[in-house]
Order: C-alpha cells, then structure tokens, then sequence
C-alpha cells in the first residue's frame, strides 16, 4: 500500500469495499467520506504530500529532466559490456586468443555487473541516487579508458571487470527514480521505456562497434564511449537532482504525534522529510484524518514543485547509515522468499538470455559458411533488435496500464497489481515464434531475411515487454524495497547469463543451435505460464508477507 493509511482509516476502507487492504492493493477512487489527492480524475498514488520538493510535485520540466538524464546513464552504462560481439575476430587477432576466452570478456562482465548492486543499491538507499549516478559514471569512464589501450588479455579483462562494476546501477537504480518521481499509473509506460532503453543499449552497441571496429578500429570504439559517459556525467552533475524522499509510514506517523506534536487534531505537523537533514522542514498531509472534508483539498503544488539545493547536493545525510547499508545487503536474499519476487526474477532472467543468445552467437552463426558476412554487416543486423525493441516499448508500457485501468474500474476502483499479467500473453507468442525461427533458421541455413527481420525483431519486442511487465508487479507489490527487488532480480539473471555464456556455444558446436535454443525458449514459456497462478493466487500470497518488515522501509 503507497497510501500509508493509519490502521483506523484502513478497517473502515475494508469495511466499506467489502475487500482486503493489504500491501500492493490500492484505491483508485474516493470511498464515501474518504477523498484523495486527484489529477484528472485519477486518484493518485502514492499520494503526494504538500511539499514543492516533493519529486510526486516536480513539475514537466524537472521530471522531464530527472528521467531523461537517468535514462542516459542507463544507455551508456549499459551499452559497454555486450557491445563485443561483432568486435570479437579483432579482439581475438589483438590478444592472440581463441573464441570461447573472448566470449568471456562478455561474461565476466556480466557476472561482475549483477553483484556489483551489493554495493551501488545500499549506497543509493543511504545516501541517495544522486552520487551512486555520479560515482558509477565517473568509474565507467575510467575503465572506457583501460579498454581503449589495453595491450594484453588480461589488461582488457580487468578492464571489463571494472566495467562491470560501474555498470550496475544501469539495472537497478532507474526504476527506483520511477518510483521516486512518477505515480501507480504511470509506472508502467515509463518501467517499459526503462527496459527498452536499457535493453536498447545492449543492441545499439553492436551496431556501432562493428563499423568502427572494421573502418577506424575496435578501439576507437571505447573513447566514443568515453565522450558520451562524460557527457552524461555532465548532464547528471546539473540536470538530475535528488529524487530519494522518505514518505512517512503510518507507525512513524502516530511515533511523531505522541512525542512532538504541539498543535490540536487536524493541524498539520511540520516533520522532517529529506532523511537526516535538518535544513528542509514540511508539514505532513498523512497526519489528518482522512474522514474529514479537508481531505478533499487538491495538492497545492502538484505539477509546479521543484529541487531544493539541498536535492543538487553530493548526497543526502543519513542518521544511521551502516544500519541501512546493512539492512539493504540483507534484503535482496530475504527477497528470494517471496513468490512474486522469484517469479518476476525467473520472467527477467530467461527474458532476457532469449536477448543473450543472439548477442554470443551471432558472429559465429553469421561470419560462418553459408553467410560469411562481415563484422560490420553483422552489426547492422541488430538494428532489427532495436526496431522490436521500441515497437515492444509503444505498445507493452500503454497496454499493461490501459489493461490495469480497465480492470479497476470493473473491480469498483480497486488496483491489484496482478491486473498486468494478462499483458503478458501477446509478447509470449511472440517470444515463442522469434525463437523457433532463429534456431531453425541457423540450423538449416535459411536466408538470413527471415532470421533477422522476424526472429531478431521478435527477440527485440519481448525483451522489452516480458522483463518490463513482470518487474513492475514486483515493484507495485513491495514499492518500499525497489532497490532491492531489482538487485535480487539481477542477480539471478546476470548468474544465469554467466552460466548461459560459458556453454553456449560448445553446445552449439556439439548439437547444433536447436537444442539450447529450444531448451531456453521452453524455460522461458514456463516462467511465463506461472504467471497463471500468480493471476489466481498472487493476492494470497501478499497476504503472506503483509507483515514483513521490508513493507516499514
């Protein structure tokens, strides 16, 4: 629950609706003397509080600001470590190496980059966004450096663990800041444009590494790197403030009104908002009781907020620090308890090896007999990814909210996040016939039209939809612990992704490209069809952890 409603205010909202509030569920209307915080008729959620600073409040311009500048540092931070493909005949003739210990340049990587979020996500949940953003691009341009005049195998490979290092806070930090500046409804066409972005990265940096790699060579590619991660470094520095703002929980709340409250019932109470700071004071809209008329009043600052300097700082003060750090290592395991964490983290993972099977193999599919196209060629095949992968973001992030909004109402105003599973069911298909033509295609040497303007494009569509969907509902479910829910869900896809590169391609060499192929696709589909349950019993199972802690965080 984003509302943060007291106990009182929750039972007479249940026994009004004649259904069971628990985390995850929220009201999309006014409920008889109950009325909330609107725009365009829209009950939002969470609702905001009466603070310009608040990010809910931003206006266009600074959320417009904030999303576009997270959003570039996902592109270029994601864009490195799978960019090697077309690269890797040059890097192998560089180091004098062979194919299986060039592929591990990629893998390592991706193995570095899902642990890495031990470290940037419990930085960003203690001392806010802003610095892990700057920090993590100020060390992705270092290592971009390292690439581009590395000499040996292993100067290269300790470049790419660098890399991978840097390069977290590309899975995990955006779609905190999404939480952070946008409400319930708009979530999921910005949690799609996120994957599509992210995802988008991986398949722009084949297309622009094999080029470079053929005409102005494969290191040139890294000091283009370096000028667009300064780049966005800059724009971060004066475009991104501080989007972490704690939203005072209920139990907080009522701690508050009986220690320092001095004013009579009714009248707001000033509290500290930005944690730790002792600079920005602001009263609380939670603290009035939701029965009365004022409730009604609209946000005077919704839609014209804005930073405060103290959001443009290196970072955000915090009480207890090493607690939090703690407390945010320990999450992201105790996460892999809850069904729908695990189920959003399995949709992710092999969603997205789907992706990664076309990154590791297609130069060894397409430079071979009967193709033998060239690195550059190659790497323009990936502009089919692309073009699925913005087709899967116009249509994936519109459809799971107007699906969502439809099937509220019919349930009298009343969101369950499992109302965006049946989003899902299209890009399944789709995911399916990308697979079988890709693999069978390679197998039996069909034109590589086909191959690549059907099964790569599919590919492209349901990386951005299946992965986008299924995250959201463990964001909407447990909001508090976002951060977390992305590192648990990277972890588990970046270990697989790791495994998935080191046997690959032997596979391939031994069978052919059907079996694993086939074999990923049918995980795939598996992971998907639980979704089923989760449609049936997902409620139940938030039920189960309603009194977890990491609801308080």
């Amino acid at each position: 629950m984003e509302m943060n409603y007291d106990e009182n205010t929750l039972h007479q909202l249940e026994e009004e609706l004649h259904v069971q509030i628990v985390p995850g569920t929220e009201i999309m209307t006014d409920v008889g003397s109950h009325h909330f915080v609107k725009s365009s008729n829209r009950v939002l959620v969470p609702q905001p509080s009466d603070d310009p600073h608040d990010p809910l409040n931003w206006n266009t311009f600074w959320k417009f600001s904030t999303l576009t500048c997270a959003t570039c540092a996902t592109f270029v931070q994601g864009m490195g470590p799978l960019s090697l493909a077309p690269m890797i005949p040059y890097l192998i003739e560089a180091f004098d190496s062979n194919l299986n210990d060039v592929i591990q340049f990629t893998g390592v990587a991706i193995l570095v980059l899902g642990f890495s979020n031990f470290i940037w996500v419990p930085l960003s949940t203690s001392f806010g966004r802003r610095p892990v953003y700057l920090a993590s691009l100020s060390i992705c341009f270092g290592s971009a450096i390292w690439r581009a005049k590395a000499q040996t195998y292993g100067s290269f490979m300790g470049a790419c663990v660098l890399n991978g290092i840097a390069a977290g806070p590309a899975e995990t930090i955006q779609p905190n800041v999404i939480a952070d500046v946008m409400f319930l409804h708009e979530r999921g066409a910005y949690q799609t444009l996120y994957f599509a972005f992210y995802f988008g990265s991986l398949m722009v940096g084949p297309i622009i590494a094999g080029p470079m790699a053929e005409y102005s060579g494969w290191r040139n590619f890294w000091w283009l790197n370096v000028g667009l991660i300064g780049a966005t470094f800059i724009m971060c520095l004066f475009g991104f403030p501080e989007t972490k703002y704690h939203r005072m929980h209920p139990d907080e709340i009522h701690n508050i009104a009986s220690e320092k409250t001095t004013e009579s019932l009714g009248e707001k109470t000033t509290i500290t908002t930005m944690e730790g700071s002792d600079i920005e004071k602001v009263t609380s809209p939670e603290l009035a009781d939701l029965s009365h008329a004022a409730t009604a009043q609209q946000d005077p600052w919704l839609g014209k907020g804005r930073p405060s300097k103290q959001q443009f700082g290196l970072f955000q003060r915090n009480a207890h620090p090493f607690k939090s750090v703690l407390l945010d290592l320990w999450i992201p395991w105790k996460l892999f308890a809850f069904p729908i964490v695990e189920f959003a983290s399995f949709v992710v993972s092999w969603s997205a090896s789907s992706f990664l099977t076309l990154n590791l193999t297609q130069s060894q599919a397409f430079a071979a007999p009967p193709y033998n196209f060239k690195p550059l060629t190659i790497g323009f095949f990936n502009f089919a990814i692309l073009i699925g992968g913005i087709l899967g973001l116009v249509t994936a992030g519109p459809l799971s909210d107007w699906i969502s909004m439809k099937l509220t109402k019919r349930n009298n105003g009343i969101r369950e996040p499992e109302m965006r599973l049946p989003t899902m069911i299209p890009y399944v298909a789709i995911m399916i016939i990308g697979n079988f033509v890709v693999a069978f295609g390679w197998q039996q040497g069909w034109d590589w039209k086909p191959i690549v303007i059907v099964g790569w494009a599919c590919a492209g569509i349901q990386v951005a939809a299946l992965p986008a969907i299924a995250s959201t509902y463990a964001i909407d479910s447990y909001k508090p612990v976002a951060g977390s829910v992305f590192v648990s869900i990277t972890v588990n896809k970046n270990l697989w992704g790791y495994g998935f590169s080191k046997f690959i391609n032997t596979w391939i060499v031994e069978d052919g490209y059907v079996p694993p192929i086939m074999t990923n696709m049918c995980l795939i589909t598996l992971w998907c069809l639980c979704g089923i349950i989760f449609w049936v019993w997902g409620k139940k199972f938030r039920i189960w952890t309603r009194n977890s802690q990491v609801h308080h965080m």
